[in-house]
């Protein structure tokens, strides 16, 4: 007979692995389906400080993250690798078909999270990976000693942009405002950063270059001046990094479950409209998303998947 698990969990980052261990705790059986690598954003970040109980003298995304997959696997969460293609959510029985297999649970648990938003200019995808990226930690080191750009101005992009000094010559921040919205900490790091400059009320426009990312047109927001940016004639080009958000995994689920701007609504025990369904971490409304946050998101949705699995039982 089809295995039916009491919960499917969507996504293996910092929401889905502590839901998998909270699951697993409660003696759920217990899947725990990505189609990546675990650790979602986090597993990219070079340098976390603010998780609760982390190593301090240096923790990083993934030596996070691992400690978590372990700790999930220790208490009985199975895992799959597959991409969910199509779901069905409503009844006693969910369903979730993937390119490998078909799943069927009494609850699923969504937290397929979030994913780096584009800049939005000219011939981005065209150099995606020919200068343009969105990872620091994973594409810092091909800058070694060359000009680099990062649009932004949030808490992760002048992060980001302090970690790619280790690297790049120069890191300039293209900000589309006059000063910056990360917290005022960090902003007081980056002023104090020499490697650091700023490209106030500007967005960019235009990429440029043959196979290569070797140039930019940048406009001012409030003069509509565009400006010609090359890179130094000895490097032949230069890294363009944005961070200026991120929009939610959640195609899958649209009709299905209420949303706003594409995160899924829950209330305060991460239920959404649909029973037996719900959501943890970077993919719902939410006012803080931090893995400090979205490990406790999951922990609530697997305590509310155990209490809906007691309730319904034959």
């Amino acid at each position: 007979m089809e295995k039916i698990y009491d919960v499917i969990i969507l996504g293996a980052g910092p929401a889905g692995l502590a839901a998998g261990l909270y699951a697993g705790r409660y003696r759920l059986s217990t899947l725990i389906i990505e189609r990546g690598k675990d650790g979602g954003q986090i597993a990219i970040t070079d340098e976390i400080e603010n998780y609760p109980g982390q190593i301090v003298e240096g923790e990083t995304g993934p030596s996070l993250i691992a400690r978590m997959t372990a700790q999930a696997e220790k208490f009985g969460a199975e895992r799959a690798s597959d991409t969910i293609t199509k779901v069905e959510l409503e009844g006693p029985v969910k369903v979730l078909y993937g390119h490998k297999d078909t799943y069927k649970a009494k609850t699923v648990i969504i937290a397929t999270g979030a994913f780096p938003r584009p800049i939005g200019c000219k011939r981005e995808a065209e150099f995606m990976g020919k200068g343009v990226s969105f990872c620091a930690t994973c594409d810092a080191n091909f800058f070694e000693d060359f000009e680099v750009y990062v649009v932004g101005g949030g808490d992760s992009a002048v992060e980001e942009a302090m970690y790619l000094t280790k690297f790049a010559r120069k890191v300039t921040i293209i900000h589309r405002r006059n000063e910056l919205r990360a917290a005022k900490s960090i902003q007081e790091k980056a002023f104090q950063n020499p490697k650091i400059e700023f490209l106030w009320d500007t967005v960019v426009e235009e990429l440029h270059g043959d196979g290569i990312l070797d140039g930019m047109t940048v406009k001012n927001v409030k003069t509509g001046e565009l400006t010609r940016i090359d890179a130094d004639e000895d490097d032949g080009l230069f890294g363009l990094f944005g961070f200026i958000g991120y929009n939610p995994r959640s195609e899958l689920f649209v009709d299905m479950l209420e949303m706003e701007n594409g995160y899924i609504k829950t209330d305060d025990n991460m239920h959404t409209n649909i029973p037996g369904v719900f959501a943890a971490g970077d993919i719902r409304v939410k006012s803080l998303r931090q893995v400090v946050t979205a490990a406790a998101d999951g922990a609530i949705a697997a305590m509310q998947a155990e209490k809906y699995c007691a309730e319904h039982e034959a």
